[in-house]
């Protein structure tokens, strides 16, 4: 069992239709047909969406999202119409909206991984593959790939774990063509963003995008290299065959892992709210990661 501590009652805006409440966002739909997409400050961990809030998270992935799809903009088109806050909503919606098109979403997770860790580390350790990739013998936690790998994953809802998949899987389901058009955009897009990364002193491990249809083409959509969607790790401090430093919920999974937050993972009751300083330690990370990457101040 998990899920919500506590599911929110979504706002209701004249002209907006509420469609979807996710782990951060909040999914409307306008008088136009387009999307209106609002990142929260919930954060999850643990397959939970924990009760206490990250100040200004929301607002951090909008504005780091944004940032990025202008560096991606050659390589891929991205689902951004505006940032304008529909008429009749909250202040509170500034800086954290997005107007969107309403795409044909492609139903898979399109993941890129550059190093090896986490759900691909497992795999590796068994089978000496990921994603039905053969790989190297001798690589550890944080070893670095000999190539960025397009390793895809089903789409899971609240609570669940999304699922590795092998890329003939994905074309079964998807069709030849368009799995090869994931694939090419997932590892040029990992790419740029890899290199951008590198040159701010930090590592981006893997990552994760959406990916949606209009008309013909592809076009990326969701969020984008993004502590919540990509493992960003500081380039001084990564040493292969442990686990490495992140700019994510680091904190928090440690947190609710200790014996501090009382809290059994393998129960089924949910996790406890987060004490204080490990709201400040983990929006501090978010701001870091936002600031390294952009070269700009948070305010």
């Amino acid at each position: 069992m998990s899920g919500f501590v506590e599911k929110p009652e979504p706002i209701q805006v004249p002209g907006l239709v509420h469609l979807h409440t996710g782990k951060v966002r909040e999914l409307y739909q306008n008088e136009a047909g387009d999307l209106v997409m609002v990142a929260s400050d919930r954060i999850s961990a643990y397959d939970w969406v924990l009760p206490t809030e990250i100040p200004d998270k929301g607002r951090i992935l909008t504005q780091l999202s944004l940032w990025w799809f202008d560096q991606l903009a050659d390589l891929v088109p991205n689902h951004v119409l505006s940032t304008d806050v529909p008429a009749g909503a909250p202040a509170d919606w500034a800086g954290r909206t997005l107007v969107c098109k309403s795409l044909q979403m492609v139903p898979v997770e399109a993941v890129a991984r550059g190093y090896l860790t986490g759900s691909g580390l497992v795999e590796y350790n068994e089978s000496r593959t990921v994603c039905g990739l053969a790989l190297p013998e001798g690589l550890v936690d944080g070893s670095e790939l000999p190539a960025p790998i397009f390793t895809p994953a089903t789409k899971a809802e609240v609570g669940e774990h999304d699922e590795n998949v092998s890329y003939e899987e994905v074309a079964r389901q998807v069709g030849a063509d368009t799995a090869a058009q994931l694939r090419q955009a997932t590892l040029a897009v990992y790419s740029r963003g890899r290199d951008i990364a590198r040159d701010r002193g930090i590592i981006l491990a893997d990552t994760k995008f959406e990916f949606g249809f209009e008309g013909e083409r592809l076009v990326i959509a969701d969020e984008v290299l993004t502590p919540d969607s990509s493992r960003f790790w500081p380039a001084d401090q990564w040493e292969p065959g442990r686990a490495q430093p992140s700019y994510d919920k680091q904190f928090v999974r440690d947190w609710l892992t200790s014996p501090a937050s009382g809290w059994d993972r393998k129960s089924e009751q949910p996790p406890p709210p987060l004490p204080q300083e490990v709201v400040e330690a983990t929006r501090a990370k978010y701001v870091e990661a936002y600031e390294r990457l952009t070269g700009t101040s948070w305010s």
